[in-house]
């Protein structure tokens, strides 16, 4: 099993975390990931990937929790170690701030920007010791930047991962770690299935690409970006968004 490049992608039991794990193990990396509890994804990945895919309950955003993940996810590794971190894992809600939750607001700050980081400092040490460098990608949104109504909690948790992206990627870069932000917009995923048909009919014509992307569109600009061609790409937000942000 020895040489062969790990990647830990959260999120894995549905949707976009799925479709990158299958794709990862289609691709020959080994892929651990986590949840809190399994799904059908999960048991699908598991029959696909045999030995090669991990799983283990855990919540992202409690840092005991995600260091537990991780050190076993290591240790399942063995000398493959951690080559690459996807931070998928993340949570949306939507409401005008004057009415929304707090407990909903600290939830998604909790999940999708603090989890990132307790993921990123739990992964650094495995990273650090390899001599071939290592991958960081962040699954950030275009919302993190332009704002929509009623996803400013949400807003701000993707923002904070950009953030994250640039001043971690000046940390890890002497080490040949690659620290970037995929950015999509919307994606035809369970995530979007909330929309109504004029709603999705409005960011559609929006979109210069007339279509939404997919997850196959997202999944292929992180295999790149896991790539050795990928290699000299750090501290950047890249837009998988059809156009939508011109």
């Amino acid at each position: 099993m020895s040489g062969r490049r790990h990647v830990i992608v959260t999120g894995g039991s549905r949707g976009l975390g799925a479709a990158m794990i299958e794709g990862l193990l289609a691709d020959g990396y080994r892929v651990s990931t986590c949840s809190r509890s399994k799904s059908a994804a999960i048991d699908k990945l598991s029959d696909l990937g045999g030995d090669d895919f991990f799983w283990q309950s855990a919540q992202v955003g409690e840092a005991d929790q995600v260091d537990a993940f991780v050190k076993a996810a290591g240790e399942w590794a063995g000398e493959d170690g951690i080559y690459g971190l996807v931070n998928n894992a993340g949570v949306a809600r939507t409401g005008i701030l004057a009415s929304f939750p707090n407990i909903e607001s600290e939830k998604l700050i909790q999940i999708n920007l603090i989890g990132a980081i307790q993921m990123a400092r739990a992964c650094s040490p495995y990273l650090l010791k390899r001599e071939d460098g290592g991958r960081i990608i962040n699954i950030s949104s275009i919302i993190g930047a332009r704002g929509y109504n009623g996803m400013s909690a949400y807003s701000a948790s993707k923002a904070g991962m950009d953030g994250l992206t640039r001043a971690l990627a000046r940390e890890l870069g002497r080490r040949q770690i690659t620290v970037n932000s995929v950015s999509p917009g919307y994606v035809a995923t369970e995530m979007s299935s909330t929309l109504t048909p004029p709603q999705m009919m409005q960011i559609v014509n929006r979109t210069p690409l007339g279509r939404l992307a997919t997850e196959q569109d997202v999944f292929e600009l992180v295999r790149f970006l896991l790539s050795d061609k990928a290699a000299s790409i750090t501290g950047q937000v890249i837009l998988v968004d059809g156009g939508i942000s011109c």
